[in-house]
């Protein structure tokens, strides 16, 4: 196949799936994909209920798979390779002692702060600590449609800003704004991370 067919073939099947792959993309990589949603918003090129609840649908299935790795597999995998995932045995035993005192507040809020900048290790201590899985998604998604909003809304207002750009400039602010992005995100994990480890 020709690569103008090939290109042609993609955006045909792009915008036919648009609202799948947005499920899809938001149980891999929720935050920054929600960004660029907000942005498209903006650009008209997207609806925004169907948007909105494709995102807030991906990002919970991925919240169920992390509870149920943590309530299966968390604590043995995570001796042996949490590491990798920037994880280590004693985030998850701080986040265990902290969801059996306090689990539906940090249910509640953990979509909103991103995990404290310790996301995986706070939905798999759900897991571990057998929080009652109808508990723990109706808390996360109360937390979930006000994250998920947050981050349109950011994406939203680049956008605005986005209209006011030379056309000479415009793939640059959209790889500026890209690049801030994931930088603050990352930014803000680390943050939060090494402030809940210290305390």
């Amino acid at each position: 196949m020709e690569l103008s067919g090939f290109t042609a073939y993609f955006i045909a099947f792009a915008d036919i799936y648009k609202y799948p792959l947005l499920v899809v993309g938001a149980i891999i990589e929720g935050p920054a994909l929600m960004v660029a949603v907000g942005f498209l918003l903006r650009m008209e090129a997207l609806s925004f209920f169907p948007a909105f609840l494709s995102l807030v649908a991906g990002d919970l299935i991925g919240d169920a798979g992390w509870y149920y790795i943590g309530y299966f597999f968390a604590e043995p995998a995570i001796q042996k390779h949490g590491h990798l995932f920037g994880v280590s045995a004693e985030s998850l035993e701080k986040a265990k002692g902290l969801f059996v005192r306090y689990h539906g507040r940090i249910l509640l809020i953990s979509k909103i702060t991103m995990g404290f900048g310790m996301s995986l290790a706070t939905l798999m201590a759900a897991g571990v600590t057998r929080v009652p899985f109808s508990r723990y998604m109706m808390l996360n998604s109360l937390g979930e449609f006000t994250f998920v909003f947050i981050m349109l809304a950011i994406g939203y207002f680049f956008g605005g800003l986005y209209g006011y750009i030379a056309d000479s400039l415009r793939i640059g602010f959209i790889i500026s704004v890209s690049i801030m992005t994931v930088l603050g995100i990352y930014g803000f994990t680390r943050y939060m991370k090494n402030k809940i480890m210290q305390s």
